[in-house]
């Protein structure tokens, strides 16, 4: 019984093509990384005037929409919408805390 062996040549096409597919891979990973990454600066640079005392908490926030947006198929597509309803979180969340630090001083002040 005679065992079918691939020749040298198929092998090295082979390995050509799939070196070539992780080479294209690669360059789709960093492209969107790129476009993920414009996406955060962009929102830090929008939120830097309200939320500049929060910022490391928005940086958190944003890092939590890209961690998820990973998980889809299209994290370039679910980035955008995801960092910006954490944005609106981490804004939400601040204007209470002022609410709250105003109240607090207020009924200080009152008694």
């Amino acid at each position: 019984m005679k065992m079918k062996t691939r020749s040298c040549h198929e092998k090295i096409n082979e390995t050509k093509v799939t070196t070539k597919f992780a080479g294209l891979c690669r360059a789709c990973a960093q492209k969107v990384l790129t476009q993920i990454n414009r996406v955060k600066e962009a929102i830090l640079a929008e939120s830097s005037a309200s939320l500049a005392s929060h910022r490391h908490a928005l940086r958190l926030a944003l890092n939590e929409a890209e961690a998820l947006a990973w998980q889809t198929m299209y994290p370039h597509l679910v980035f955008p919408a995801l960092a910006m309803e954490k944005a609106q979180v981490v804004a939400a969340w601040n204007e209470r805390q002022q609410r709250v630090w105003r109240a607090n001083s207020n009924f200080a002040l009152a008694v």
